[in-house]
């Protein structure tokens, strides 16, 4: 399986199969990156192929295997199927190895590893849940090598003549991969690229020759859509976690964020930070008062714009990155040069340094990307400074100090600030991202552990995970995020660091753990406070007669909606911060459709929302009937229509829809 001096270029994705099982004897044990960087439709070829032929075993070795959403209710897949067919095109190529796990009927001869799920869509698959490998994104490449990988599968973009390739969305672990098998002596495994004119050209770092590849194979349109994540509305507890998280930013520092409303909003409030600074001070005054006068923001962030601007490296290149470029946050550069980059931070760079810098620098260094159609059109669309500047990298260069290049990592990096979400946290420091008590895994570790155990070794870098102090489930009382112990951990306590809620931010570095337990108590819903202390002092962590800290009790949902609201009437902090996938009426829809959820959680719930809903009367304004015509609603035919349109316009009206 040595490389051929050309590849071997097949006509058909059946060709390609067929090219692949005749170079490789014996199981076939397949890698393919996460994301968008997987060849769907190649996968799907080689999974019925091998499916067919129960003598031929498969591994496949991956991580976050994109699937579009399915419905489950009637007005769920109303308002889902039209948007699904528009967002991810009437053709997307599902995978078939996700919808097999997802019944648990994956063929006895086919395994299928994972170190990262998509974000809770296989919790009721033992066949996900069993093969999961919990592993650190940097450890992925190690743990491939020991499997013995011999084949690797990946989505690629292409110059017009096809002699150069750029690995685009996934430079993360293919390198990586590659190095680890050659250091274990094995031989090099078979390359195969599937090219996609959807992808992005992406130059800096991503690019080889097209004899990287083994085989290559472009197969005919039409092309499916790439997997566009559809962007969520951020609301009130997110807002609060966002702009109080970006008040630890320092300018002229390093930024890594992850995905999701709450790194929108983040993003948002530091854009908003940037643009309109007497706006995001007054939106921060409402919120707190006193932030500004908070130790940690004192020590280790700012509220002024960004007059040097950051250096973003984060092993996902998401929605929040584009909008930090176009506003001008993101501009710090950094080159691979040791001695320049510490003349700059010391101030005795020369003009000439300068000039090399503005010419050769990257403002933005990333592993992997995944975002919106309007991010890839972005992307697709760079040119000029933004598009040298932003470069692709592998993960064991992104995600930790110590491949090589220490040092020079060190002065690049300065003061980073890691932001992370998790989805509870304990009293005496411990996060948990990934996984539930029963040991069922939502997602997976992915590289939170990685940045957080950098910001401890980077001196003046700080982690911070971000969570909602409350968790709402439908029909359910509300749990809070912030617990005494929990049956799973994912950042173990004696790694912690920041964490902000929406209640205000617990730096806990360095703290012994009645400090700890008082300071977590401080950003925990008042709900919740007195039996979060309880609990320490059952654990004789707290003094007896230790109280909630002063001003804990406003700790509300109401105070917060009530000092947010005016900002979020007059635009300043808007449902969709980053644009939306959804058009108006559907973000109405969105609305109200939520609602409706959460008071028809129970029986007793349903009863009395449809109860009312009967007294709904009919639509009296062009929007609702506008809302009821996308919902396919606007002529109910039969009872069940009827009351579904009925139900429909109650949230409408609840929801100012």
């Amino acid at each position: 399986m040595n490389p051929t001096p050309t590849p071997v270029r097949p006509d058909t994705l059946a060709a390609t199969v067929e090219a692949l099982l005749a170079r490789i004897d014996g199981p076939l044990r397949v890698a393919t990156p996460l994301g968008i960087g997987k060849p769907h439709r190649l996968l799907n070829a080689l999974y019925a192929r091998v499916a067919a032929d129960p003598g031929r075993a498969m591994q496949l070795y991956t991580a976050l295997s994109l699937d579009p959403p399915q419905a489950g209710g009637d007005l769920q897949r109303r308002f889902l199927a039209p948007f699904a067919a528009r967002q991810f095109g009437e053709d997307f190529p599902r995978l078939a190895y996700v919808e097999a796990m997802k019944r648990d009927a994956l063929p006895a001869h086919i395994e299928v590893q994972e170190f990262y799920l998509q974000s809770g869509a296989l919790l009721g698959s033992a066949q996900a849940q069993r093969r999961y490998a919990s592993l650190n994104y940097t450890h992925v490449a190690r743990a491939l090598a020991e499997r013995g990988a011999n084949c690797l599968l990946q989505k690629v973009a292409a110059n017009a003549d096809g002699s150069r390739l750029s690995l685009s969305s996934n430079t993360d672990l293919t390198f990586d991969v590659v190095d680890a098998i050659a250091a274990r002596g094995l031989p090099r495994p078979l390359l195969v690229a599937e090219i996609d004119p959807e992808l992005p050209w992406l130059e800096n770092g991503a690019v080889v020759d097209a004899d990287f590849f083994d085989i290559v194979v472009a197969p005919p349109g039409p092309y499916p859509k790439l997997f566009a994540l559809p962007r969520q509305p951020v609301n009130d507890a997110e807002y609060a976690i966002g702009l109080r998280a970006s008040a630890l930013v320092r300018d002229g520092g390093t930024l890594q964020i992850g995905i999701g409303a709450l790194a929108d909003a983040l993003c948002h409030a530091l854009v908003l930070r940037h643009t309109d600074n007497a706006r995001y001070r007054a939106v921060l005054d409402a919120l707190d008062p006193e932030i500004a006068r908070h130790p940690a923001v004192i020590e280790s962030g700012g509220l002024g714009p960004f007059d040097t601007g950051l250096y973003g490296c984060s092993e996902m290149i998401n929605e929040g990155f584009r909008a930090l470029v176009q506003n001008g946050v993101l501009r710090r550069k950094v080159v691979d040069d040791e001695a320049l980059m510490r003349r700059i931070a010391d101030g005795s760079a020369s003009a000439d340094d300068r000039a090399r810098l503005e010419r050769e620098g990257d403002f933005l260094h990333g592993a992997f990307y995944l975002g919106s159609d309007d991010f890839y059109a972005w992307l697709r669309g760079l040119g000029g400074d933004h598009a040298r500047a932003i470069g692709m990298r592998r993960v064991s260069e992104v995600n930790e100090l110590y491949g090589g290049r220490e040092s020079l990592e060190r002065v690049q990096r300065r003061e980073a600030r890691f932001f992370n979400t998790c989805m509870m946290a304990t009293a005496l420091g411990a996060a948990v991202s990934d996984a539930l008590a029963d040991g069922r895994v939502v997602s997976g570790v992915g590289g939170q552990y990685n940045f957080v155990a950098m910001a401890h070794a980077l001196p003046d870098a700080r982690s911070v995970l971000m969570l909602r102090a409350l968790r709402e489930v439908p029909g359910e009382d509300a749990v809070s995020s912030i617990v005494w112990n929990y049956g799973h951990t994912t950042i173990p306590r004696h790694l912690r660091d920041i964490y902000v809620s929406e209640y205000g931010i617990a730096d806990l570095r360095g703290l012994c753990d009645e400090d700890c337990v008082l300071r977590m108590a401080a950003i925990a819903d008042a709900r919740f406070q007195a039996l979060l202390l309880g609990c320490a002092r059952e654990g004789r962590k707290l003094a007896a007669e230790a109280s909630p800290p002063a001003g804990a009790a406003a700790n509300t949902p109401q105070r917060l909606a009530a000092a947010l609201a005016p900002f979020r009437a007059d635009g300043t902090l808007p449902d969709y911060p980053l644009g939306s996938d959804f058009t108006p009426v559907e973000q109405r829809l969105v609305k109200a459709l939520t609602w409706l959820k959460n008071n028809t959680a129970t029986r007793g719930a349903k009863l009395r929302t449809v109860a009312r809903a009967l007294f709904a009367g009919q639509a009296d304004s062009d929007a609702e009937r506008e809302a009821l015509r996308r919902m396919a609603l606007e002529a109910p035919a039969g009872i069940g229509e009827r009351i579904s349109a009925k139900l429909v316009l109650l949230a409408l009206r609840e929801t100012g829809g």
